[in-house]
This record gives structure tokens, sequence and C-alpha cells, in this order.
């Protein structure tokens, strides 16, 4: 997503969205034009409403301009102190940078100036709402600050409960992505709610820093839920690498930026408990840690296993497993795992980073939408589709999208279900 334009507004930078609220109070308008006659100053429309009482902390300034442009904009709370806030990207309304608190009045002033120079300014004052005792919903940001992710990490919300339809177009005015360089993107939910991604039409490309916000604290989800909290992160993209296998050799290819590093025999989930074909991300990785399947229909048994990368939410992994070293490169003999020897997984481990692309081709069951983060696992026309607002047309992907993706080096997101395979 393009940086959004700042304005530094009185010391202070300011930024906000469009409300449903309605309304406005003019303060004051003045004409600057020609002595020869009186220039229109434009029309400027302010959201919230002058004395609107009990708004949402999650409220935004919100401004519609006709023959002109919003040039100044000044929110103070009730104590006079300045309130930091950004401008969205469509120059339609300021987001404060952080929620407004509950029971508080705020004053804003807006002020829009037209092509001859005329400017309007309006004021508005309202107060917040007390703190909201509605159930709330609980977000997960899969994207940590301060780590280095691979160029196919999707930055990913989850929700619980997940977001009915109707909302998720309120809900996702309030997830910001930026980028650095800047490589734009989209959101697109699940088809239940569960989940949204974002990613650009393309790879990230290596060096990028991009700066997540999900400013959901306080707002109203639905009529009778509200969001639970502000979850920031900003993090970096690593070197390009990706891993390719295939069922067919029972081999895994290791690429970085499309050149062969490594092949690596496998050996896949056998036929009663097939691995999943598809594309997915690497979504974590243990040293070492516990596969327990007991609550499985089809698990039974506790292990611990080796340098461990997960794939699915479902419990694909890929991990050392030296018992199957024999097999590796011939048979599948896994409960759906990436079954690799005990050298090569330690191998991986210092290569891989959580975010790289992973390519599974040629098995029984294919990859199903959200089991993992399935972002990539689509064409981006189809990923477009959904998104609860609309995505610029021109917003495609490149002629020629980069070989091999995927990155190198970082850090991992919270802890997965435990479940998992061998």
């Amino acid at each position: 997503m393009t940086p959004r334009r700042r304005l530094t507004l009185l010391a202070v930078t300011i930024a906000a969205a469009p409300l449903v609220l309605a309304g406005c109070t003019a303060d004051r308008d003045s004409a600057a034009g020609p002595a020869k006659g009186h220039v229109a100053a434009p029309e400027l429309t302010v959201t919230p409403g002058d004395k609107t009482r009990d708004v949402p902390i999650s409220a935004e300034v919100g401004a519609v301009v006709t023959g002109g442009r919003v040039t100044a904009v000044r929110l103070t709370d009730d104590k006079g102190a300045q309130v930091k806030a950004e401008p969205r990207e469509d120059g339609s309304g300021w987001v404060p940078s952080a929620p407004l608190q509950p029971r508080r009045t705020y004053t804003a002033e807006v002020t829009a100036t037209g092509d001859s120079g005329a400017t309007t300014t309006r004021t508005t004052t309202f107060t917040t709402m007390a703190k909201s005792t509605k159930p709330h919903i609980t977000s997960t940001l899969y994207f940590v600050g301060n780590r280095t992710y691979g160029t196919a990490m999707p930055v990913t919300v989850a929700f619980d409960p997940a977001i009915p339809k109707e909302a998720r177009a309120d809900v996702q005015r309030r997830l910001f992505v930026k980028t650095n360089p800047p490589q734009p993107g989209t959101w697109s939910w699940l088809e239940d709610g569960s989940q949204v991604y974002y990613r650009a039409p393309d790879f990230w490309q290596s060096g990028t820093t991009i700066s997540v916000r999900a400013a959901l604290e306080g707002l109203p989800i639905g009529k009778n839920l509200v969001g639970d909290a502000e979850r920031t992160a900003t993090s970096k993209i690593g070197k390009q690498v990706s891993l390719e296998i295939d069922n067919a050799t029972k081999q895994m290819t290791v690429l970085r930026d499309g050149k062969l590093v490594r092949r690596i025999p496998v050996s896949l989930g056998k036929p009663s408990t097939p691995s999943s074909s598809g594309k997915m991300v690497i979504m974590e990785k243990h040293e070492r840690t516990t596969f327990d399947t007991r609550g499985d229909p089809n698990g039974g048994y506790v292990v611990d296993v080796d340098d461990a990368q997960r794939l699915t939410w479902g419990g694909e992994f890929i991990h050392s497993a030296p018992w199957s070293e024999g097999e590796q490169g011939y048979t599948n003999t896994s409960h759906g795992c990436a079954n690799v020897s005990a050298t090569a997984a330690d191998w991986l481990m210092g290569v891989t980073q959580v975010g790289d692309l992973v390519t599974v081709k040629g098995t029984e069951v294919d990859l199903q939408p959200g089991n993992g983060w399935t972002a990539w696992n689509v064409s981006w026309d189809e990923f477009v589709k959904g998104s609860a607002l609309p995505v610029p047309s021109g917003l495609k992907p490149a002629p020629v999208a980069p070989a091999h993706p995927g990155a190198v080096a970082g850090g991992s997101p919270a802890p997965a279900p435990s479940v998992s395979g061998r």
C-alpha cells in the first residue's frame, strides 16, 4: 500500500476516516479572490456532527469537500492537548493514531481551500461514549514486529467469533498496511469471515519494510459486538527463498533467488493421511516440539520431533524424521508431514524463514482455504473477490512474476495449535 501523504498541521500529524455519523457545524468561511468579484469558498462537511454524544472511541474525523481540498486539520481533547492522527489515502478523513478515550470531549477544526485560494473552516465538538460493555471480538495479528519475514508472508488477522459479511467492510477500513518502498495490495476475507489476508499482486520485494495497524479497539461490529484491541507491528522482508516438493519424485527443491541450492529426499503423507497439495507458507519454526494427535480421529500418538516448520493449522510440518530416512525419496509413510533426514532438517532451519513459500504438488488432496495462511493458493483475480471494499482495477500482477519467491531470516508469530501430524 502506498505510504499515505502526511499533513503536518499545527505541529501535529493527523489522520482519520469518514464516519457514518451525520452533521457538521460551520465555524467561519473566508473568501480570498480577485478584487473584481467574490470567489466562492469550498463547501465543507465535517463528521462527527457538532455536539454529538456517545461517539465510539474508534471515531475518525471525516471531511467531504466540494470545490477544494482539506489543507489543515487540528484535533484536540478537552484539556487542549493535540491528538496525533494521519490522513486516509483518499483524503476523506483523519484517523487518530490511538483510540480516543471514553467519556472525553474532542474538538476538530478542519480547513478546506479552493483552487482560487478561498477557504472554509468548520469546527465540531463531540463526546465519546463510556467504555463499552458489549462482548468483544477477539482479534489476532499474525505479523510480529522487529522480524524478517519471507517474501510470501501475508499479513493475517484472525477473528473469534468470525466477522459477519455485513460488518466486514467496516472492519477492513480499520486495517492499515504501509510498505516502503511502496508495493500496494489489498485484503481478502475467507468465506466464513474467520481470517482476512493482506498481500500485493506479486511477492514482496526483498528489503521491503511493512508496517501494520489493526485499529479495532472500540469499533462497533454489527449490533452487539465491539473490536477488542489496537495492534501494530513493523518488520522487514528478507532474501528470496522457496521450497518445491513433488510427490512424483519424492524430492524437495530448495531455491534461493530462483537458483537451485539443494535437493532433499522426502517422505510425504501415506494414502490414508495424505499431504496437501497447494501453495502455503511457513507459519512457525521449532527446534523441538511435541506432536500430540490423541484427540484426532486418525490420531493416537505422542512424539517429540526436532526442527519442525509448520505449514498448516491442521498439523502438516516439514520436520526431522530419522525413523523414515530409509523411505525418504521412495515411499510416503507420514501422517501428512514432509519427513526429511535429521541432517537436512537441521540445514533447512538455517535457510528458511517464516513467510517462505512452500509449494507441494501431486498428492491426493488439495490444500483447503484457511488451513494455514493460504493467501497465495489462489490467483490474484480470485483473491481480490474476497475484499469487502473496492479494489483499484489497475492493481495487477507484473507481466513477469519472480520465478521462485520466498525469504530468509527473521521471527515467528504467536504459537499455533499443538495438534500435529508425523
